[in-house]
């Protein structure tokens, strides 16, 4: 889930299922049709480094992150959908933000190109 702080986005609301409520495994664990969306390039004690890469209409299964920066690094259109229900975000190559802890969450992409994204996960900012 890309949660940076964004520009304004459309809300959509729907009926939020008891699913965002249980546990859920970080975005290194999630697969779409049995591919990692996200790579890790770097770790130690500290951080996490991620890039993920989420091709056309793909689907990234519900995940969580520690606190993070990102960096857009190809952009594209996306809905994030979550406890607080599901909107839409455009984000521009080479946007940039940093986002607290983000509990479960599932991204998909909705535009017509790949979007990837740089990810400097905290891990001194774990999700509670």
């Amino acid at each position: 889930m890309i949660c940076y702080s964004i520009p304004a986005a459309t809300i959509l609301t729907f009926s939020v299922s008891a699913a965002f409520s249980q546990p859920v495994p970080d975005s290194m664990a999630v697969e779409w049709q049995g591919k990692k969306m996200c790579e890790n390039l770097y770790e130690d004690a500290q951080v996490r480094v991620l890039r993920c890469s989420f091709p056309p209409r793909s689907i990234q299964g519900k995940h969580s992150h520690s606190g993070y920066f990102g960096y857009v690094l190809s952009g594209g259109k996306f809905t994030v959908e979550d406890d607080k229900g599901k909107r839409e975000v455009e984000q521009a190559t080479g946007q940039s933000g940093a986002s607290p802890p983000t509990p479960g969450h599932i991204i998909t992409n909705t535009g017509d190109n790949t979007f990837s994204v740089l990810l400097v996960e905290k891990k001194y900012e774990p999700v509670h």
